[in-house]
């Protein structure tokens, strides 16, 4: 797994190893069932801590992301569903900003389609 690590951002390693997987699953580049790196090997890849690599693990587990076991180890899990409510207070305070930017409606709405297109489509 090919993650881009930041170790000089403000973005808590464990976070952007999260995030990174998060877009790979909604990109396609990571399958329902694809099993992912241990936590040792991810931390050896990565040249992290092993409890670094758990933590996004964790972290990934408890939103629904992945499943974890003895025998299988990190599997991706597709979750659809309801959006979780801090994920649209996210979103809100995002197009707050855009707004205070001096963005349109128009002009967000096209952002978010442009973003779609770039993360989710591939385009």
């Amino acid at each position: 797994m090919l993650l881009r690590l930041d170790f000089s951002g403000d973005t808590p390693v464990y976070q952007q190893i999260r995030n990174q997987i998060v877009s790979a699953i909604a990109a396609g580049q990571l399958v329902p069932g694809e099993k992912l790196p241990t936590v040792r090997a991810l931390a050896e890849e990565c040249g992290i801590n092993m409890m670094t690599a758990s933590k996004a693990y964790q972290l990934l587990k408890a939103e629904g992301y992945i499943t974890t076991g003895r025998r299988d180890g990190a599997v991706v899990r597709l979750q659809p569903g309801d959006v979780k409510p801090e994920t649209m207070e996210g979103l809100r305070l995002r197009v707050c900003e855009l707004r205070l930017a001096g963005l349109g409606r128009d002009e967000i709405l096209k952002l978010c389609g442009d973003i779609y297109d770039k993360e989710v489509e591939g385009l």
